[in-house]
């Protein structure tokens, strides 16, 4: 192992080396919105078969929180503020896809106007709606399901939770 020297130049040299080298992790961000009835903001993605909570993929150099705003705002209009993190789950490599960090938000709770006046603003989205918890169980794929309730937990006033394929890591 190299000794550091103080020089900026070889710092630099040691650093592009460990980012060449290193496994860089997809990340996605989502976010659990809420109207006053407590329903849970659902998307219909166009470009898979199955409802999502909103969000998406980090773009390079983006922190998970910039891009679980970026994307409502692009898909769905809405300007968040806050967003306190709930879970952090690993998902493991799956078919040709990477394992991802996906990291889960609290967007917090509509006004009654904002939700009537909610709809997709991108073509990504095929429809976006409200739905009661017993709805978004079977709409959501297992796994982001169990990534939801967690997510709902610490909203519910528990902590925040890293979980590994939408299980705690503390059940290995």
């Amino acid at each position: 192992m190299r000794q550091y020297t103080h020089d900026s130049a070889e710092w630099n040299a040691y650093l592009a080396e460990g980012n060449a080298k290193q496994a860089r992790k997809r990340v996605a961000a989502k976010v659990i919105i809420q109207d006053p009835s407590r329903r849970l903001l659902l998307v219909d993605p166009t470009y898979k078969p199955d409802w999502d909570l909103p969000g998406g993929m980090a773009e390079a150099n983006e922190s998970p929180l910039q891009a679980a705003r970026r994307e409502v705002r692009e898909e769905l209009g809405l300007d968040l503020a806050g967003c306190g993190l709930l879970t952090v789950d690993w998902a493991p490599p799956h078919g040709p896809w990477d394992d991802t960090l996906v990291f889960i938000f609290d967007g917090g709770t509509l006004r009654p106007d904002q939700v009537s006046a909610l709809h997709p603003l991108d073509a990504e989205l095929a429809a976006a709606r409200f739905v009661a918890r017993d709805e978004a169980r079977e709409l959501l794929r297992p796994h982001v399901w169990r990534r939801v309730q967690y997510a709902l937990d610490a909203l519910a006033g528990g902590s925040v939770r890293y979980l590994q394929d939408g299980h705690p890591a503390d059940s290995d």
